[in-house]
């Protein structure tokens, strides 16, 4: 059994897959899998969703073996929000609400990266040198409200710039990052990734 996970670029594709696993399969009975299909930016992902989740999901040799299609999306950079969704759960909620009434498939769902996957590394300061710890150290309680105006690759970026006087080199690092983070210590600080997880776990 497994999840096909359709993520945004390379650095979720990198190393999502073990990160995922290591908070479902303690959780349940019989360990999944989880195939990470990368597409090019949001656009490309919301792209004929409807398609791409019946190409999954119907596949006469896969398709039964998968538990559910997850599109998972970051909060920040999309455009497709309606005027009058401006807050956070406002806009995920529409999102949500949008994208699955538009595939119309008992096994497809929506995820959210809020504001983006950056912010789950966040959640945990150990992952960072100690200069860029201390730095971040505010942040680690409440990740997600590292928002629209400074999102979080932003901030390390900038951190890194400041304090290592070197790149953050998101792919790259953000594998490594994956590979070392707890991710029960993530959905603890991300509300929407535990909402994701849980929504994971209660579809197996």
């Amino acid at each position: 059994m497994r999840f096909v996970l359709l993520v945004e670029g390379h650095t979720e594709r990198k190393g999502i897959s073990g990160f995922l696993k290591r908070y479902l399969d303690p959780r349940l009975k019989t360990p999944v899998s989880v195939r990470v299909v990368q597409c090019q930016g949001w656009s490309d992902l919301v792209k004929d969703l409807t398609k791409t989740a019946g190409l999954h999901l119907n596949d006469p040799v896969h398709g039964m073996a998968t538990i559910a299609l997850v599109a998972l999306l970051d909060l920040y950079g999309p455009s497709f929000y309606p005027g009058h969704a401006r807050s956070v759960q406002e806009r995920v909620g529409w999102a949500k609400a949008h994208f699955e009434k538009e595939v119309n498939h008992p096994r497809f769902r929506v995820g959210f990266a809020v504001h983006e996957v950056e912010a789950w590394f966040l959640s945990d300061p150990s992952l960072f040198p100690d200069k860029v710890r201390q730095a971040i150290r505010s942040k680690a309680r409440n990740p997600e409200d590292v928002n629209f105006t400074h999102p979080p690759k932003a901030l390390l970026k900038k951190l890194y710039r400041e304090k290592m006087k070197r790149e953050y080199k998101e792919v790259t690092q953000g594998h490594e990052f994956f590979s070392r983070l707890d991710p029960a210590t993530a959905a603890a600080a991300c509300p929407n990734l535990r909402a994701m997880l849980d929504e994971m776990v209660s579809l197996v």
